[in-house]
């Protein structure tokens, strides 16, 4: 029983842990970036929104590419290439950070992500 149980208080440490360690690469910027181009390329970056579907349909930036967190791994190659930046459009930071961490993992290097909400 003690053993169960610190496995179970060490999965909860890691998982807090994981949840704020920073990723590389990953670089958050303010909205007005989406405006504002002389930051960073807005006209060749592809601009992924990692939200569930019916929220994208709720309030979306024109031109973003929707793909759930679910279904990143199994269709991120058909709309993205890692040579383009990537702008992640989440609903918090803990689920750009859990897009980052597996776009970096297939060779992304220009990693953006919103640092505030852009749908109130």
């Amino acid at each position: 029983m003690p053993i169960l149980l610190l496995l179970l208080v060490s999965g909860v440490i890691i998982g807090i842990i994981r949840m704020n360690w920073p990723v590389r690469q990953l670089i958050f910027v303010d909205t007005q970036v989406l405006t504002d181009t002389s930051t960073i390329q807005t006209n060749t970056m592809k601009m992924l929104d990692v939200r569930d579907a019916v929220d994208f349909a709720q309030c979306h930036i024109e031109g973003s590419i929707n793909i759930s967190l679910g279904r990143l791994p199994f269709v991120w190659e058909k709309e993205l290439s890692s040579e383009e930046p990537v702008l992640i459009l989440a609903s918090s930071r803990y689920n750009s950070k859990r897009a980052a961490r597996f776009l970096k993992s297939r060779g992304f290097n220009q990693l953006y992500a919103m640092n505030d909400r852009y749908c109130a």
